[in-house]
């Protein structure tokens, strides 16, 4: 059985709504990044880790694609175009939406205060903002590849849902729309009540 190591607040929830969706049976250790029971399994102390028997995964995205592959859901076959555009759009998600975010936590909590620099959040919020409609662009139907879910939509759907967190204005209908069918999902509120 898998263990998830990591807070609902954070990536870790990624790795949960996947395994809800491809219906694994999980436990689910709830850690904040540097706890005793991260360090554990991770020498940095940063989560989400996966246990798998006694081999420890590290990364939310990783693990989202050692998860598909390895149960041939939530994915395109590799060595395919359409796991080529996934991975695309995946990479995407990551460092036009995540990363902005990641950056903005950075600068509001997570750095020791004499480190951050709080004006950056305005830039960060227009650069998402952008970034964020050339996401729009990009859904190609009810999921962003049409109608096949893919770790790509986990990501951006938590991605979304983050920035929503944040305060990040998201104002593009089509990403709107997206978001709320992504958290009406079974497995999502599932995972919530986790």
């Amino acid at each position: 059985m898998y263990q998830v190591i990591g807070s609902t607040q954070s990536r870790a929830f990624r790795v949960m709504w996947a395994l809800e969706e491809l219906g694994q049976d999980y436990v689910h250790i709830a850690a904040k990044p540097h706890t005793p029971e991260a360090l554990a399994v991770n020498p940095t102390g940063k989560i989400p880790a996966l246990k798998v028997g006694e081999d420890v995964l590290t990364d939310s995205s990783a693990i989202l694609t050692y998860l598909a592959d390895k149960h041939g859901a939530l994915t395109f076959a590799p060595g395919t175009i359409e796991r080529a555009r996934q991975d695309g759009l995946t990479h995407m998600v990551l460092d036009e939406l995540d990363a902005v975010l990641w950056t903005a936590a950075r600068h509001s909590f997570i750095l020791p205060e004499e480190h951050r620099v709080p004006a950056v959040k305005e830039s960060l919020k227009w650069e998402f903002t952008r970034n964020a409609t050339r996401l729009a662009e990009c859904i190609k139907g009810p999921f962003l590849m049409g109608e096949t879910m893919t770790i790509a939509d986990i990501i951006a759907a938590h991605c979304l849902n983050w920035a929503y967190n944040a305060k990040f204005e998201i104002t593009d209908q089509r990403l709107l729309d997206y978001a709320k069918s992504m958290r009406g999902r079974d497995a999502f509120k599932r995972a919530v009540a986790r």
